[in-house]
Order: structure tokens, then C-alpha cells, then sequence
């Protein structure tokens, strides 16, 4: 399996460094013929030939197996026109990656709530509020004046159809239950176009069950009933308010994997930002980047019909469960001593042991 992994920005170097690590002690273990292709983006990439997404590396994401994708600092960049390219937008876009895909689990000792949490978010990916990809030309926002600001939200029948589909699929492995999460009493035509068509997948699917529910609800839902959700499907900006507080509700933004799917390329990004104020340290928590590998593995097993792959995937899952459980095997953010390359070597070290228990 050939990745092209993209380090990107602020912490983006270390948590990728950690994640290959794992990724190199499964490969170890299982043999999974894993080859790893290390390209710049983002501020080093800009610096060294003026872009922050130079074109063959674009050109090289649609030739490989998978995307190992670093968190980048897009709020530093320039403009578009000096180079300034939002990686992680432009191949949502490009490759029509539509179904942002962020498991949330409640952990014991991590999470500050009272019910379990097991659910997933299928977030669209490539429209919505989200000025940078949501027109031909131009952007979604623009400024008549200096004192008027305005944004158009985008949303078509074709996204909505596919990342509904996307969360059925998801839910017929899982416990059969889809919430389509919406704003239509006040967005009475875009979020009512979006659960027009995930009512029509919904038809399909007769051995799931759909529900709706208000996006405010949702968001007090997650904290005090949060067992009730199984898979949340809903557009590009509420999926990415409700996937970060399902995040932290299960222990830390830090811990959940995430990744960007379309229908046949998937790139594996953490969930968080770039965190340039600790940067260098050695201290940043490369859990989520490596459990967003143990997803990209497992896509693409499911994908090619490679039971090892999927193996892998589950195995990274197990052992990072293994080592998150002890207070003393965690990083600092979540309440434990380990820095970034010792946190990885332990999930390395608990991967060994779960092969020969």
C-alpha cells in the first residue's frame, strides 16, 4: 500500500513522525507491505517553491493508495494568488471527497460525561458556509462594501444524496440508526433541500432507522443523552461544530480519528489544528493522526477486500485503547507525562502484545 503522507504545519511534523512509527511496527508485525512517500506542504512547501500545495504533489494524490494528511496553519497562508492554497480544502474539493468521517467515543477516566458515548459524524465535506469551496469562481463571501459583509451557503441534491448514502452504509455495520441533524425550521430551503434527499436515501435503506433532529437540540443531546446517537449525518458546518464537541465530550479533541472519503480516495487527517504555540516541544498528542491511519488502513481494506488491512486498522484501534487506559501512558493533555515519540512507542510496544495475547 503506497501513502503519500504531507507532514504540514506547527505540530504536523512530530504527530506524523509518531504516526509512521506505529504505522512502520504494524507493517513490522503484519506485514502489510505499507510504503511511505514524505512530501512538503503547507508554510515549508511555500517557502521552498512559493505554494503551499505545489502541483505534482495534487498531481500525485489520485496515483497512490491512500493520504496520510498533517494539520496545517491556513489562517498564516497568503492569498490564494501568492500561493497561499488550504491543503486540506483543496483536496476535499478537487478529489470530491464529500463524507468527512469522525468516530466519537467516550473513554473511562477521559470523559466528563455521564452516559457512553459510541457514534459517528458524516459531516458533507465539500460545500455548505464554507467560502473556499463553495464556488466555481470567487469565494462565498464577498464585501459590497466596507460595512457589509455577505456569505452564501451552498448545498446541492448530488453532496447531500452521497454523504447520505455514506452514513446508511455506515450505520447498516453498526446499530442501524442514521439522525439527520438540520436547521430546517429557520434554513427552510438548504437544510429543507437536505433532508429532502436524505429522506429519498432513507427509502432505500428500510432496515435503518432515520431521525431529525435540530441542530441546537442535537448539540444538548450529545451532552446529556448521548447514547441515543449512533450515526449523525448533516451538512459541512454543523458537522464541524458537533464533531469537535463530540470530541471533547469524549475526552479531548486530541483523541479522535478522522477521515475524508469520496468514492475512491481517501485522505486521513487529524481532527485538530496545528497548535503552533507548542510546536517543536515534543509534547503534542499524535493520538488522533494515528488512529485517522488505523481508519485510512481499514478504508482501504474494505475498499480492495484485504482482511490484513483491516487487521491492521482494528489492531492500531486496540492498542491505542490499551495504552489511552493508563493515566501514566498518556500525553500531557489529557492528564499523563508522555511526549509525542514516547507516547507512539508505547502504542508500538501494545501492539506487540496484543499480536501474542
Amino acid at each position: 500500500m503506497k501513502i503519500l503522507v504531507l507532514p504540514g504545519d506547527g505540530i504536523g511534523p512530530e504527530i506524523t513522525a509518531a504516526t509512521l512509527d506505529v504505522l512502520t511496527a504494524t507493517d513490522q508485525m503484519l506485514g502489510l507491505g505499507l510504503d511511505f512517500e514524505v512530501r512538503a506542504i503547507g508554510l515549508a512547501s511555500l517557502a521552498e517553491t512559493g505554494t503551499t500545495l505545489p502541483d505534482d504533489v495534487l498531481k500525485r494524490v489520485p496515483e497512490v493508495d491512500g493520504v496520510l494528511l498533517g494539520p496545517v496553519s491556513h489562517y498564516d497562508y497568503p492569498s490564494r494568488a501568492e500561493g497561499g492554497i488550504n491543503p486540506s480544502a483543496e483536496l476535499r474539493t478537487v478529489f470530491e471527497l464529500f463524507a468527512n468521517i469522525r468516530p466519537c467515543r467516550s473513554r473511562a477516566g477521559l470523559s466528563p460525561l455521564r452516559r457512553p458515548m459510541d457514534l459517528v459524524i458524516v459531516r458533507e465535506n465539500t460545500e455548505g458556509f464554507y467560502a473556499d469551496r463553495s464556488m466555481h469562481a470567487g469565494t462565498g463571501e464577498f464585501m459590497p462594501d466596507r460595512d457589509l459583509a455577505l456569505s452564501v451557503r451552498k448545498v446541492s441534491a448530488k453532496a447531500c444524496e452521497r454523504v447520505a448514502v455514506a452514513a446508511f452504509e455506515l450505520a447498516l455495520g453498526r446499530r442501524r440508526k442514521v439522525t439527520a441533524v438540520h436547521k430546517a425550521n429557520v434554513l427552510k430551503l438548504t437544510d429543507g433541500l437536505f433532508l429532502r434527499e436524505v429522506r429519498a436515501v432513507a427509502s432505500r435503506y428500510p432496515d435503518v432507522e432515520l431521525e431529525e433532529v435540530i441542530v441546537d437540540a442535537a448539540a444538548a443531546l450529545l451532552v446529556r443523552t448521548p447514547d441515543r446517537f449512533d450515526v449523525l449525518v448533516t451538512t459541512n458546518m454543523f458537522g464541524d461544530i458537533l464533531s469537535d464537541e463530540a470530541s471533547e465530550l469524549s475526552g479531548g479533541l486530541g483523541l479522535g480519528g478522522s477521515i475524508n472519503t469520496g468514492h475512491h480516495l481517501c485522505v486521513a487527517q487529524a481532527q485538530h489544528g496545528s497548535a503552533p504555540d507548542i510546536a517543536s516541544r515534543g509534547v503534542a498528542n499524535p493520538t488522533s493522526l494515528i488512529l485517522s491511519a488505523a481508519m485510512l488502513l481499514d478504508w482501504r481494506g474494505q475498499r480492495d477486500g484485504d482482511p490484513a488491512l483491516v487487521t491492521a486498522g482494528a489492531a492500531i484501534g486496540r492498542a491505542v485503547d490499551a495504552v489511552l487506559a493508563s493515566p501514566a501512558t498518556r500525553t500531557r493533555d489529557v492528564g499523563g507525562e508522555l511526549g509525542t515519540a514516547a507516547f507512539a512507542a508505547a502504542v508500538s510496544d501494545a501492539l506487540a502484545v496484543g499480536a501474542t495475547a
